[in-house]
């Protein structure tokens, strides 16, 4: 059986490979996008908006949910969905920072 293995990486790039696999699928960046554009917590079916089954747009809920990103509360049938701004806003120093160590000096080329 094979294992990941990702105890071997420093926390740093374990977080940074969990924000990536998140925004690594165009549902759950248009998911995003969407609860960031409305601007208010949406109380409804977002699969309305999306061209996805009702299913896949939960499970793309639920995967955005776990690692944070947004919130879902429960308003009697209805789940209320938000952006959760700072761990938005952790993603974004996450991202940024790993980004930033890729940077290569001004006039780098690789010859091959």
């Amino acid at each position: 059986m094979t294992y990941a293995k990702v105890e071997l990486f420093d926390e740093k790039l374990q977080e940074a490979a969990l924000f990536f696999k998140a925004l690594s699928h165009p549902a759950r960046l248009a998911i995003l996008n969407y609860l960031a554009n409305s601007k208010v917590c949406i109380s409804g079916d977002i699969s309305n908006e999306l061209p996805l089954s009702r299913t896949t747009v939960n499970q793309h809920l639920k995967e955005l949910k776990e690692l944070g990103l947004i919130r879902g509360t429960i308003d009697g049938s209805k789940t209320n969905y938000c952006l959760n701004k700072s761990r938005i806003d952790e993603m974004q120093f996450v991202i940024d920072q790993f980004l930033k160590g890729l940077s290569l000096p001004e006039g780098f080329s690789c010859k091959s």
